[in-house]
């Protein structure tokens, strides 16, 4: 089929957004994730705890997940929101559906690195069935990972360690791209020095433990969006919501405090 003028993309309504969100434990991630509209989970471990929300059982394969997938893609149902909790239990899966595809034991046994090209692979399958979800179901897509510290070598600084979504490199790298908002969710800490003594101070963290999403990446964690969201948010969907939806607009001069990790490995 010839390409031709008629086939150019003009302006069109906003598509639900495509959310990661990562976080220190227990900071609240899936509780936001629940108060967006009508969820439905598919659990890679037992997030939920106490919150009130439906879900599929938790998922023991890759193909758990796939299917859960395909049934919010082909059964009729009412769900506006699906949420994937989370993606750093959801790659162990995968790991080991590479290893049997591969008739190893280990994903490292594939060697130079191949194993995880091959992850690649399923993890664009999967996000390809979330992509489906989004734009043939018109349902918002908000995936859940962990926080972890890593050292980033930067060519124009010293290394420094900054926040990062818990997953392999290459992984990590394909979630954000697909992604429309990776926000990072963290308690409020700010640090003050304290007298200790013979002309010695030490720093110490203090905080009333306020939760907030960064939205913009900084040297202490990864985030981004395309909603020219501002800097920080408080941990409450209908905020992020009148944001996505341009209800909210950002003002002008706000604040924008740079958070720094609180420890370091």
């Amino acid at each position: 089929m010839a390409t031709t003028l008629q086939s150019l993309n003009r302006a069109q309504d906003r598509r639900p957004p495509r959310i990661v969100k990562y976080g220190v434990a227990g900071v609240g991630k899936t509780t936001l994730a629940a108060g967006a509209p009508n969820p439905v989970f598919i659990l890679t471990e037992d997030g939920l705890g106490q919150i009130q929300a439906t879900s599929f059982p938790i998922a023991r394969s890759y193909w758990d997940v796939m299917g859960a997938l395909d049934a919010l893609l082909n059964e009729s149902h009412d769900f506006a929101t699906v949420v994937v909790d989370s993606l750093d239990w959801l790659e162990p899966l995968i790991w080991a559906e590479v290893c049997a595809q591969q008739n190893v034991r280990n994903i490292e046994e594939i060697g130079y690195g191949k194993g995880y090209a091959f992850a690649l692979d399923l993890w664009r399958a999967y996000l390809e069935k979330l992509n489906r979800l989004r734009d043939e179901k018109n349902m918002v897509v908000i995936q859940i990972a962990h926080s972890v510290i890593k050292r980033f070598d930067s060519p124009e600084h010293d290394p420094y360690d900054r926040y990062e979504i818990k997953l392999h490199a290459k992984a990590s790298a394909l979630i954000q791209e697909h992604s429309d908002c990776v926000l990072f969710a963290n308690y409020r800490i700010s640090t003050t020095k304290t007298d200790v003594g013979f002309k010695k101070k030490v720093n110490r963290a203090v905080g009333d433990g306020e939760r907030v999403l960064y939205t913009q990446e900084r040297p202490a964690f990864l985030a981004k969006n395309r909603y020219n969201l501002p800097l920080e948010l408080p941990m409450d969907w209908k905020t992020l919501e009148g944001y996505l939806t341009g209800q909210l607009a950002q003002q002008p001069n706000q604040p924008q405090p740079q958070p720094q990790p609180q420890s370091t490995q």
